[in-house]
């Protein structure tokens, strides 16, 4: 048996799991709402405030299926109450973030702005010119958002300039000596 995949997910008290058929399962909460579809073999059960995620057999498709349909349905929970947030660092001279509305405006070095809108369910905070805090119920839309974020100027390992994450470590490489062999 799969040790994640058996492990039983607690419902916490303002939770609410609705489980229909074909395994559409939606999950209600302070924090919103998130509906998602698992793979039909699952069997995916609840009890009172327990959760139960069982496979029909030992077949390598079920094993794998197992312990990551458990996991979505525990981040589901856990987003819905808690929520999830990336954090982000600009470095870089002239390097600034700021929010206009509910856009990203960001300046990168580049001859233009680059504006991002935030997809539904995501929040954008800046609470300094060089900080992004992105966060919201989905950790897979709060994960996606914040690669796109990064992915505008990537950090280099010379001078560690661009968007990193905040606990993110960059190696460094050291830059030309200037001495000629002869």
């Amino acid at each position: 048996m799969s040790r994640i995949g058996r492990m039983p997910i607690s419902i916490p008290a303002g939770v609410d799991v609705k489980i229909e058929d074909g395994n559409l399962i939606t999950v209600k909460g302070p924090k919103g709402s998130l509906t998602r579809q698992f793979h039909p073999n699952m069997g995916i059960a609840q009890e009172e405030n327990v959760i139960h995620v069982t496979r029909p057999n030992d077949a390598k498709e079920n094993r794998s299926l197992h312990g990551l349909t458990r996991t979505l349905l525990h981040n589901m929970v856990v987003g819905v109450t808690d929520g999830f947030k990336k954090e982000l660092d600009v470095n870089g001279v002239g390097y600034r973030v700021a929010m206009d509305g509910k856009k990203l405006v960001m300046n990168l070095g580049f001859s233009h702005q680059v504006i991002m809108e935030a997809p539904e369910g995501i929040t954008i905070e800046t609470p300094s010119a060089n900080k992004i805090i992105i966060s919201g119920a989905s950790k897979e839309q709060v994960g996606q958002f914040a690669a796109e974020v990064r992915e505008k100027r990537p950090p280099e390992p010379y001078k560690g300039k661009g968007i990193k994450y905040t606990d993110e470590v960059i190696r460094r490489k050291e830059g030309k000596t200037g001495v000629k062999k002869k």
